[in-house]
C-alpha cells in the first residue's frame, strides 16, 4: 500500500520535471508557432468529441452523450475561435496616449483540477487556453472520471507533439488521488492552479500558497416575472435542465414566479412533461438528494425519472423536470440547494422585491458569484435585478446552462466560471488564455515630469535640522545615552550623501559633528 501511494506521488514529480523542461522552450515559440498547435489540438478535438463524450458518460454514469459531444464540440470550436486570433507572445499591443507596450510573458506550469461532471470538455478547454498562453499543464481528474480525461490528453497531446509541441508540456494524472492532487498543487515548480470541481479542492487550491483561479458553486435561480414570455422561458429551463441532465454548474436550481401568471406557468411546464412533487413527494426526494447540505452524487447529471425512482416515486420515463414547491429555503428546505440535476425548487411570490430577496437569499445558500437569471421583457425589473444580486453573471430571456458558459450568449465562452469576492474568488470572468499571461508593461517618463534636484537638495536639510532640533530637545529631556545614540543613527540615516558631505558629518564615530 505504502508502495503504490509513493508510486503515485512520483508520477506528480516526473510530469513536473518534465512539464518544467517542456515550458522553458515552449516560452521561446512565437505567435505561429502557437497558433499552428493549438489548431491542430482543437481539430482533432472536433474528430474525436463524440468517442470522448461515450467515454465520459460510461464511466462517470452521469449526463447524456448528446450533451456531452456538444459541450466537447462547444470547447473545440467555440472556446478555440474565441482564442484563435488572440495574440498571447511577444508585444501584445501599444498604446500611443501613454507610450506603454505590453508584452507577455506565460506564467509557467498550470495544474488543472478536471471536475467529474464535465469531465472531457473541461480537459480540452483548458489544455487549448494553457497552450495558446505557452504554458505547460498538469490535468489532475477526478478518480471517477480518471480514464476519459487521459484518454483526452493523449489524443491532444498526441496532436500538439506532430504539430511540434515539447512532449512533456501536457500531462495528466494517470491515477489521481487526492494526495497526488494536493502534492500538485503545493509543487514548487507549479505556477498557477487552475481549478474546477468541488467546494474542497477548489479551497484546496486556495489555501496551496499558490495563484489560483478557482470556481465557486452555483445555485442559479431564475425569475419568471410578469412581463416574460412565459412559453418562451419554461422553454429555455427545460432545455437547460435536459442539456446533460443539469450538470453545468451554471445551470437553474430554483424557479421564482410571480403569482399573477404562476398558473400558466405551471400549465407550460406539464406542457414539457415537467412533474410537480406535491408535499409528501417532495419530502422524499429532498432525502435522497441532498444530505448535510451538499448534493448526493448518486444523482447528479441522472434523468428525471431515475431520481423519482430512488425516492420510490412514480413517473412516466419521458418526464423532463421535477419541480418541488417550497416555502422556504435552508437546512429545513433541502431542495433550496443546488443538486446538479434536472430537480428545480418552485417559488411563488408576490412583488419584484420580493423574488430579488429570495433570489439572494438563495445564492447565499451557496451560489454568490455565480449566475442569476430573469426572464421579463422590463428593462428595469432586469435592471434591479443587475444592481441586486450577488452573482457576476446576469443571463437575460435564456438557458443558464448554455448561457453562463457563453454556449447561447455572447459572454466569453470558457467552462471555468469566476465568481469574483462574492464567491471568495480572485476573479469575476469567465477564464480564458489572457488570464494565464503575464504582461509586462514598458514605459518612460511622462514629458512633464522633472527631476527636483535642487529642491529635493533644500527639503532634504530642512529635515535634517529639525531632526538635529528634535535630538537637542532630547537631551534636554534626560534621554538615555543609548535612546540619544539610537536617535542620532536614524538621523543620520536620512542624510543625503551630498549634504554629509557638505556639514562634514561622518559615518563612523559619534557623537558626530551636526550634534
Amino acid at each position: 500500500m505504502l508502495s503504490e501511494k509513493l508510486t503515485k506521488l512520483q508520477e506528480v514529480e516526473t510530469l513536473v520535471a518534465n512539464a518544467t523542461q517542456a515550458q522553458q522552450r515552449l516560452a521561446e515559440y512565437n505567435q505561429s508557432q502557437v497558433d499552428h498547435i493549438v489548431s491542430k489540438m482543437a481539430e482533432v478535438s472536433v474528430r474525436s468529441a463524440e468517442m470522448l463524450a461515450r467515454l465520459a458518460a460510461g464511466e462517470t454514469k452521469m449526463g447524456r452523450v448528446e450533451s456531452k459531444t456538444a459541450k466537447n464540440l462547444f470547447a473545440a470550436q467555440d472556446i478555440y475561435e474565441s482564442i484563435r486570433h488572440e495574440k498571447t507572445t511577444g508585444i501584445l499591443r501599444y498604446d500611443d496616449s501613454s507610450n506603454c507596450y505590453e508584452v507577455a510573458d506565460p506564467v509557467g506550469t498550470i495544474a488543472a483540477i478536471i471536475p467529474t461532471t464535465n469531465p472531457t470538455s473541461t480537459a480540452i478547454y483548458k489544455i487549448l487556453i494553457a497552450i495558446k498562453a505557452r504554458n505547460s499543464i498538469i490535468l489532475a481528474p477526478h478518480p471517477r472520471s480518471a480514464n476519459c480525461v487521459y484518454k483526452t490528453t493523449e489524443i491532444l497531446r498526441e496532436a500538439a507533439v506532430e504539430a511540434g509541441l515539447p512532449a512533456g508540456a501536457i500531462g495528466c494524472l494517470n491515477h489521481p488521488t487526492l494526495e497526488a492532487t494536493q502534492r500538485l498543487m503545493k509543487h514548487p515548480a507549479v505556477s498557477l492552479i487552475l481549478a474546477t470541481g468541488g467546494p474542497g479542492l477548489v479551497k484546496a487550491a486556495y489555501s496551496s500558497g499558490k495563484p489560483a483561479y478557482g470556481v465557486g458553486a452555483g445555485n442559479p435561480p431564475a425569475f419568471i416575472e410578469k412581463s416574460a414570455n412565459v412559453a418562451h422561458a419554461v422553454d429555455c429551463i427545460v432545455t437547460s435542465q435536459l442539456f446533460d441532465y443539469g450538470t453545468i454548474c451554471s445551470s437553474e436550481q430554483s424557479v421564482i414566479v410571480e403569482s399573477s401568471i404562476k398558473e400558466q406557468v405551471v400549465s407550460e411546464f406539464k406542457k414539457h412533461k415537467a412533474y410537480f412533487l406535491d408535499k409528501e413527494e417532495t419530502k422524499k426526494v429532498s432525502q435522497i438528494a441532498v444530505r448535510n447540505k451538499m448534493m448526493n452524487p448518486e444523482i447528479v447529471g441522472q434523468p428525471a425519472y431515475i431520481i423519482a425512482q430512488k425516492a420510490n416515486i412514480n413517473v412516466p420515463m419521458d418526464t423532463s423536470v421535477l419541480l418541488a414547491p417550497l416555502d422556504g429555503w435552508g437546512e429545513e428546505y433541502p431542495l433550496s440547494y443546488e443538486t446538479l440535476a434536472p430537480l428545480l425548487a418552485f417559488y411563488e411570490v408576490k412583488s419584484v422585491e420580493e423574488a430579488l430577496d429570495l433570489g439572494e437569499a438563495l445564492l447565499n445558500l451557496g451560489g454568490r458569484g455565480h449566475t442569476f437569471c430573469v426572464h421579463s421583457t422590463n428593462t428595469e425589473v432586469v435592471m434591479k435585478c443587475a444592481l441586486r444580486q450577488p452573482v457576476s453573471r446576469i443571463v437575460v430571456n435564456g438557458p443558464t446552462s448554455q448561457g453562463g458558459v457563453g454556449f447561447a450568449t455572447n459572454l466569453l465562452p470558457s467552462m471555468t466560471l469566476g465568481c469574483g469576492s462574492f464567491g471568495n474568488n480572485i476573479i469575476s470572468d469567465n477564464i480564458s488564455a489572457k488570464h494565464l499571461l503575464n504582461i509586462k508593461r514598458v514605459t518612460t517618463l511622462r514629458e512633464e515630469f522633472a527631476l527636483w534636484d535642487d529642491k529635493t537638495s533644500v527639503d532634504m536639510q530642512n529635515r535634517c535640522l529639525d531632526l538635529q532640533e528634535e535630538v537637542q530637545l532630547s537631551k534636554s529631556n534626560m534621554f538615555s545615552y543609548e535612546q540619544k545614540i539610537l536617535a542620532e543613527k536614524s538621523a543620520l540615516d536620512l542624510v543625503p550623501q551630498q549634504f554629509v558631505s557638505s556639514q562634514g558629518v561622518k559615518k563612523r564615530g559619534w557623537p558626530y559633528d551636526a550634534i
